[in-house]
C-alpha cells in the first residue's frame, strides 16, 4: 500500500468560528496539524490584547488532547506603535479586510490612502509583523482579484521591508504579482487548486463549492497549480476552511465558505500525484511557511495511505467539500 508521510503541517489561513462552532471544528484542524493562523474575523474581531489572549484560550480549550499551536492574528486597524509593540509578542500577522468583502468584515479598510496608513504598516515593518491581506475590491465579482493587483503594489512599493501575504490568490495576475516584489507572498487554498467557476455554478448551483474569492477561469487553475505543485518558495498552503451550518451554506443567501479543515491533507495528497509531485508537498504545507513566517512548530507526523475514503456527508452540521464522495487517500497514523 502506497503512503506518504508529512512532517509538521501548517494550515497558514484557517477559521475556527466561536463557541459551539469553535469547539466543533478545532479540533479536527488540531488532529492534523502542527498550527494554524487563525483569523480575526469574528463578530466583534481580535483587536485587542485582551481579545486576543481570550480567544487564543478559547481555541485551546477547544483542543485539550491534541498538541496544535493557534498562530493568533488582529483585525487590522490604523493602530499606533506603542500598542503594536504590546502585543507583538501574542501575534504572528495582521490580517486587513476591506470594508464588507467577505464574512465579519463590515470594520474593514474602507480606503488604502497610504498616508493614513503609515504608521501602523511603518511600525508593522520595524517590528517584523507580517501583514495579511484579502485582496478584492468590490467591482465584478470575477475581477474583484485582479482588480486588486494595483493596492498590493502600492503596498508592496510603500513598505518594502513590509512582508505582505496575498491571502488565498486565485488568479494568473496574483500568480505573476509573486516574482514583481521582493516582499509579497501568497497562500492558497485546496478548493482553489480543484473547482473553476463550473464547479460552482456551472450546472445546478452548489453552495458548499462557494466561496470569497469565488473560483475562476480554468486558465486562473492552471496558474495556482504551476507555483503549488513546485513548492515555489513564496507560496505556502492556507486552507481557508470556513464552517457555517448547513442550514447558512443551503438558503438563499448561501453564506460564502468552503468547509476543508478535516479532508485538506488527504486531497492535496490526491491532487500533487495525480501531477507527479507528492515530492514537493512538504514545502508546500510546511517548510515554506516556516521560512516565510520564522516560526518552528512542534514536531507532528502525518501519514497518509492511499485507499478509498469515503468522505462524510458532514461534520458536527457542517457540510465539507465533497460531501459523501469517494477519494483516494486517507490518513493513516498521527505521531
Amino acid at each position: 500500500m502506497q503512503t506518504h508521510t508529512l512532517l509538521m503541517p501548517l494550515d497558514m489561513h484557517l477559521h475556527l468560528r466561536d463557541g459551539v462552532m469553535l469547539e466543533n471544528v478545532a479540533p479536527l484542524s488540531a488532529y492534523s496539524f502542527s498550527g494554524a493562523i487563525v483569523m480575526p474575523n469574528l463578530v466583534s474581531p481580535v483587536s485587542s490584547l485582551k481579545d486576543i489572549q481570550e480567544y487564543k484560550q478559547r481555541i485551546m480549550a477547544s483542543v485539550p488532547n491534541d498538541y496544535f499551536e493557534p498562530y493568533m492574528t488582529l483585525f487590522y486597524k490604523n493602530y499606533d506603535k506603542a500598542f503594536l509593540e504590546s502585543v507583538a509578542d501574542d501575534i504572528t500577522a495582521i490580517k486587513l479586510y476591506p470594508a464588507g468583502i467577505t464574512t465579519n468584515s463590515e470594520g474593514g479598510v474602507s480606503s488604502f490612502n497610504i498616508k493614513e496608513m503609515s504608521e501602523t504598516l511603518e511600525a508593522m515593518s520595524e517590528l517584523e509583523i507580517p501583514l495579511c491581506v484579502h485582496g478584492e475590491t468590490d467591482g465584478f465579482v470575477m475581477d474583484r482579484e485582479a482588480e486588486f493587483m494595483s493596492i498590493y503594489e502600492l503596498l508592496a512599493s510603500s513598505f518594502p521591508k513590509l512582508k505582505i501575504i496575498m491571502e488565498h490568490i486565485t488568479t494568473k495576475e496574483a500568480v505573476e504579482m509573486l516574482d514583481k516584489y521582493e516582499n509579497l507572498y501568497a497562500t492558497i487554498t485546496v478548493h482553489h487548486l480543484l473547482l473553476t467557476l463550473d464547479d460552482v455554478v456551472g450546472g445546478m448551483m452548489m453552495p458548499h463549492n462557494f466561496c470569497k474569492p469565488i473560483a475562476k477561469r480554468p486558465e486562473d487553475l492552471d496558474a495556482l497549480l504551476s507555483v503549488a505543485l513546485k513548492a515555489h518558495p513564496k507560496v505556502m498552503f492556507g486552507s481557508d476552511s470556513a464552517p457555517h451550518p448547513q442550514n447558512k451554506k443551503e438558503s438563499c443567501g448561501c453564506a460564502a465558505g468552503v468547509f476543508t479543515a478535516p479532508i485538506a491533507l488527504q486531497l492535496l495528497c490526491e491532487i500533487f500525484e495525480q501531477y507527479e509531485s507528492l515530492d514537493n508537498l512538504q514545502a508546500f504545507v510546511s517548510d515554506n511557511a516556516q521560512s516565510i513566517y520564522g516560526i518552528c512548530p512542534e514536531f507532528k507526523e502525518v501519514t497518509l495511505e492511499k485507499r478509498t475514503f469515503v468522505i462524510p456527508q458532514n461534520y458536527s452540521s457542517v457540510v465539507p467539500i465533497y460531501a459523501g464522495q469517494a477519494i483516494n487517500w486517507a490518513i493513516q497514523t498521527v505521531d
